[in-house]
């Protein structure tokens, strides 16, 4: 059986990665660890789980896990949206796709972290956007046709479901919210 701890932005990849991934690659032996990055701060100065306030944060919990793990893997889920200012190779993105964007981040990030156990891992925009992989998927959330068309609109415009703005107000989780005000991160996007 082969392990891999995935350092995660938050409750919604935790999800992901424990409804959707691990049942499917437990079938090829492989056993995912999500763990949830403890980076941010409420107003009160105590930490809580999920975000990213420094790329020093996420790198000390990678390094950690790639030494306390040496003969598993280590990888992460991480927005390129929301990665921090700090994170290698961000302040001198080459002009190129944003795909291509991602592949430096990734390739910056695996020589900093520079353990062989490690796996970079970028997701372009939001967990949102993977979303916009199947919106017909949405009926399991109990939306209407009439949504799920509106949905297939968004993710139609759009070369990909990556390519889907990431403003604060056209980012795809604002989308699905914009169609569905009840939608819930957390639950409804695993399902």
């Amino acid at each position: 059986m082969t392990r891999v701890y995935v350092l995660c932005e938050g409750q919604s990849e935790e999800s992901f990665i424990n409804g959707l991934l691990t049942p499917v690659l437990q079938s090829k032996r492989i056993t995912l660890v999500p763990i949830i990055c403890l980076t941010k701060r409420n107003k009160d100065g105590q930490k809580y789980k999920g975000g990213t306030s420094t790329y020093g944060k996420i790198r000390n919990e990678l390094v950690a896990l790639c030494r306390q793990h040496p003969h598993e893997f280590v990888t992460m889920m991480f927005d390129y949206y929301k990665l921090p200012n700090d994170t290698p190779g961000k302040r001198s993105l080459p002009d190129v796709s944003v795909i291509d964007r991602v592949l430096y981040l990734e390739a910056q990030i695996d020589q900093d972290i520079g353990s062989r156990n490690f796996i970079p891992n970028i997701v372009l925009h939001e967990f949102e956007g993977l979303l916009f992989s199947s919106p017909d998927a949405f009926s399991y959330c109990g939306l209407s046709e009439g949504n799920i068309r509106a949905l297939h609109e968004v993710r139609n415009r759009h070369e990909s479901p990556e390519h889907i703005d990431d403003g604060d107000t056209t980012a795809p989780s604002k989308r699905i919210l914009a169609i569905n005000p009840r939608y819930h991160k957390i639950l409804d996007g695993v399902a």
